[in-house]
């Protein structure tokens, strides 16, 4: 399985927050600090509010922060979350995709199945789980 960078950089941005889960960040912030650019985060972080993951606050003084605990955030519901535009593959897809082995393919099963083990693992996980570690100032 794969993830998307979209995916990546929600992931990563989500794990920085619950490092510091009280404090409001700035894309700006998040962008500079995983060297990623700012616009793609804008859109994760839409996508992250929307999905009910982070809390939003516009102007002065405005970013954002986990919306609820760590601890109640599963890591597939993220990734559903995000990678749920994607179709795993072209069959896949809402309209079936173009696909000429449809429907005697026998290979789109066995990748629901996996697909759905990738899942399994990562709903067995909470972001408390991966927190991304608080860097010491020296």
């Amino acid at each position: 399985m794969r993830l998307t960078s979209f995916t990546d950089f929600g992931l990563r941005a989500l794990m920085r927050l619950a490092s510091d889960p009280e404090r409001i960040f700035t894309t700006e912030e998040v962008a500079r600090e995983f060297e990623i650019s700012r616009n793609p985060l804008t859109k994760v972080i839409r996508d992250l509010a929307n999905g009910g993951f982070v809390s939003t606050w516009r102007g002065a003084g405005g970013g954002f922060r986990l919306a609820r605990p760590a601890e109640d955030i599963r890591l597939g519901d993220v990734v559903r979350a995000l990678e749920g535009r994607h179709a795993l593959a072209e069959c896949f897809r809402d309209d079936g995709g173009t696909c000429l082995l449809l429907p005697q393919c026998r290979l789109r099963s066995r990748l629901a199945a996996a697909h759905a083990a990738f899942l399994r693992e990562l709903d067995a996980s909470t972001l408390a789980d991966c927190v991304y570690p608080i860097k010491k100032e020296t």
